[in-house]
């Protein structure tokens, strides 16, 4: 029995501290960090099992469950809301191109998608995967959304032609935005943006990210046999977008840093909480799931439903009053996530 609890207490170890490791360093370290949430249960079962045999042995599952603590913060909460709502709500969605793709019941799904994310009553909209067709009235997204002026808007075109059609990342805002930009974007479906807006006295920096995709199209993983059959292809796959997000994210954080202002950062992450970019983020900021959130907070809307790849960071000067994932919307391969922030009273 010993010689399978202290290895296995050795591994744990090590994939607990691979969260910290940049891909970029070591391109092993992403895939491995994978594996942790078999391993926490693994010791979980060990600790269940010594109880009624070897008791001395006990140490070892226990002692790793201690060091790998974190990793059942980022992965259950069971937080009370705020009963306090004064404050500023903030959306992030992946709307999946509004369903702009090939169908019988295309226009349907594109107009449902558009309606719904224009009638959420959010101050503040990120969007990404975001389709812009100036050139048909009922797919102008950012005239149907902004609600003739009630919504200020700053636009990423990531491909396309920002004239005509195209796609990228957006904000909305019922407050005035002074000032938006570029992070990154990659001439593809990926980038990063910011936009700084006044609420009231206050200015924040709101940024909308969509890094790196997991580079395995939705086909791949409508099934496990598919999975199964193109395992090498997916773990090469899984390797190229994990090394990408960590050098997205070293970019993201240094920009994050340099903000005048305090901080919300929304958007697609395509990584699990188990992962050296959650965990380079969650050192500069806040999460909102872990403050706020209920249950497992799952985002992705298919075979691997099991996944939390959309977040919301905030910088401590901001106090977080509710956390909401939107399970009943099904438009998209991601579901929305929603929070409410207010500014501290001695700031006001």
């Amino acid at each position: 029995m010993r010689l399978i609890i202290i290895p296995i207490f050795f591994i744990s170890v090590l994939l607990f501290f691979s969260v910290y490791i940049s891909p970029e360093n070591w391109d092993y370290s992403g895939l491995l960090s994978l594996l942790i949430p078999i391993f926490v249960l693994l010791n979980l079962f060990l600790v269940v099992l010594l109880l009624f045999g070897r008791i001395k042995l006990i140490f070892f599952p226990i002692l790793a469950l201690i060091i790998g603590w974190k990793f059942f913060v980022v992965t259950f909460q069971w937080n009370l809301p705020d009963t306090d709502t004064a404050g500023f709500s903030v959306l992030s969605y992946n709307v999946m191109l509004f369903n702009n793709t090939w169908g019988p019941n295309k226009e349907e799904l594109i107009l449902n998608s558009i309606q719904w994310v224009k009638e959420n009553p959010a101050d503040i909209k990120c969007f990404q995967e975001f389709y812009q067709d100036y050139t048909t009235p009922s797919r102008n997204a950012i005239k149907i959304i902004g609600n003739d002026g009630e919504y200020e808007n700053a636009f990423l075109a990531v491909d396309g032609n920002p004239r005509k059609k195209s796609y990228g990342m957006a904000i909305f805002s019922r407050f005035p935005i002074i000032n938006s930009g570029k992070v990154f974007d990659n001439k593809k479906n990926n980038g990063a943006m910011f936009a700084d807006i006044i609420i009231q006295k206050d200015t924040i920096r709101i940024y909308n990210a969509h890094l790196e995709s997991m580079n395995i199209s939705a086909s791949e993983l409508d099934n496990l046999e598919g999975i199964r059959n193109q395992y090498r292809a997916t773990i090469r796959k899984l390797k190229q977008g994990i090394q990408m997000r960590a050098a997205q994210t070293k970019i993201l954080s240094e920009h994050i840093q340099n903000s005048p202002h305090p901080v919300i950062l929304a958007g697609d992450f395509n990584d699990l909480p188990y992962s050296y970019t959650y965990f380079s983020l969650r050192k500069i900021l806040e999460n909102a799931f872990e403050k706020m959130g209920r249950g497992f907070g799952f985002t992705y809307n298919k075979v691997l439903f099991f996944l939390r790849i959309d977040n919301i960071f905030f910088t401590d000067a901001l106090n977080i009053l509710q956390f909401n994932t939107h399970r009943e919307v099904d438009y998209s391969d991601h579901y929305p996530i929603s929070a409410v922030f207010a500014f501290p009273e001695a700031d006001r």
